[in-house]
């Protein structure tokens, strides 16, 4: 959410633009989008630019359900937001076609497939994982996260930091993060009021490059340039009341459940207290509210240890979905290791525990959807990102630099640093950042060759 110019959109293959079709697609069938919006749940691999792209090419190029120009004006919109952009963008396409029920149908079912399987995966992770197997793979898939990881802050810096005075912003929450251990929502609000008191003072260090044009040349959308916006998308005070006090009422109704069942001081309760305040604080993307993730569920409650966490996102890498649904997996370990639901119910415990949490961090997106998308349908003119946000991003590069320092040090020396350094670790880092840096090479094949690289290491060393 650095920049208003798309990689996930270029990257889709506009250079093949398909012959177009004069004809303007019919009306979609609720059941018939039903079915894409979980098929695209299920194939949502790549990170959002992959998701991005894949929505790209499915919904604006090929079944031309909406413009190009109406899917960048969205696009904008959802990177401005806290939470997963991707997700963000299926729930305001789903509830412009479908009302609130497709709002509700593509936005969940961009997530409940991740959620199942992250819920297997974390089971076969927390039974199994002593296996020699098991382990070996999880040896050879950490020092590529630690990788993945560096690869993000150089991906949003190289997008972000387009002066010296942000370089120097990304510097400061770099040190303030590392060196005196700064909580980040402390950081995102400092780095707000620096962006707005600067942006007044000096506009130009905050003015973002706008998108290039939208390409044309697919044909007529279902929701065209020119498509007036439908009635339930029109804004109105009464509607957007009833918004809040849905969601509003939704949050509340299930925190009370929880509280009135294990009081507040109970684990599922202060989940679900840590992860809405994780949902509002997603600014950059995953790999940005991370380390928030990490001082909470890590540091501060001890639902898993570092180890685990650095497995968790492996895991989340290799699922479809949002990577936000590594919080899933954090869940997950948590409620097992508590035993939430009593003794003799572990996997219940985290099956539970992981639903929580995944509510939680989810149902403010649907919120913003909701209230904000009718605001944003007034008009159709391209939104600016704002100095704060610019700030924010900025930020947000130094902290996930500090996250892929934090990642190698627990890999590379996982008994710490008087336990010598883990040279096959070392050597995997390496070898997965050239991978990227250098081949661009997607993040399953190099996941899926690093694993077998731990394996290998492993099953030798035995």
């Amino acid at each position: 959410m650095t920049s208003n110019t798309h990689p996930e959109v270029a990257a889709s293959g506009q250079a093949d633009v398909p012959s177009a079709d004069a004809r303007r697609p019919a009306e979609v069938p609720f059941i018939q989008a039903f079915w894409f919006w979980l098929k695209l749940g299920c194939i949502s691999f790549g990170g959002p630019a992959g998701q991005i792209a894949i929505m790209h090419t499915e919904l604006v190029e090929r079944r031309r359900w909406i413009s190009e120009k109406r899917f960048l004006h969205a696009l904008n919109f959802c990177m401005v937001l806290p939470g997963p952009e991707a997700q963000q963008l299926a729930t305001y396409i789903g509830w412009l076609m479908h009302r609130t029920r497709g709002a509700i149908v593509a936005g969940a079912l961009f997530v409940l497939p991740s959620l199942l399987l992250l819920v297997l995966l974390s089971w076969v992770y927390i039974a199994f994982g002593h296996l020699p197997v098991v382990e070996g793979i999880f040896y050879g898939i950490k020092p590529a996260v630690t990788a993945l990881v560096l690869h993000a802050a150089h991906r949003i810096g190289t997008r972000a930091l387009k002066n010296r005075w942000l370089w120097g912003l990304a510097a400061a929450a770099f040190v303030a993060i590392m060196a005196f251990s700064a909580p980040f929502p402390a950081i995102v609000l400092a780095a707000a009021l620096i962006g707005h008191l600067a942006g007044r003072r000096w506009p130009q260090l905050f003015t973002a490059s706008a998108h290039g044009a939208a390409q044309r040349g697919y044909g007529p959308a279902l929701i065209d340039d020119d498509t007036p916006t439908p009635a339930h998308a029109l804004f109105s005070r009464a509607r957007l009341a009833r918004v809040l006090a849905v969601g509003g009422g939704l949050w509340l109704a299930a925190m009370g459940m929880l509280v009135a069942w294990h009081g507040w001081q109970g684990t599922l309760a202060q989940m679900g207290w840590f992860f809405t305040k994780a949902a509002l604080l997603t600014f950059g993307g995953a790999y940005a509210v991370l380390p928030y993730v990490f001082q909470g569920a890590v540091e501060h409650y001890h639902w898993l240890n570092a180890q685990q966490m650095i497995d968790g996102l492996a895991l989340g890498e290799t699922t479809p979905g949002p990577l936000i649904m590594v919080v899933a997996f954090v869940g997950f370990v948590g409620g097992w290791l508590h035993n939430v639901l009593g003794p003799d119910t572990a996997f219940w415990s985290g099956a539970v525990a992981a639903t929580v949490v995944t509510f939680f961090t989810f149902l403010p997106s649907f919120v913003f959807i909701l209230a904000g998308g009718p605001l944003i349908e007034t008009t159709h003119n391209q939104l600016r990102f704002t100095a704060p946000l610019t700030a924010i991003t900025a930020a947000v590069v130094g902290v996930i630099l500090n996250l892929a320092l934090f990642f190698a040090w627990h890999v590379w020396w996982p008994r710490g640093f008087g336990g010598g350094m883990d040279i096959a670790s070392v050597a995997i880092t390496l070898l997965a950042a050239v991978a990227l840096f250098r081949f661009k090479l997607g993040v399953l094949p190099l996941l899926g060759g690093c694993a077998l690289a731990g394996l290998a290491l492993r099953l030798v060393l035995q």
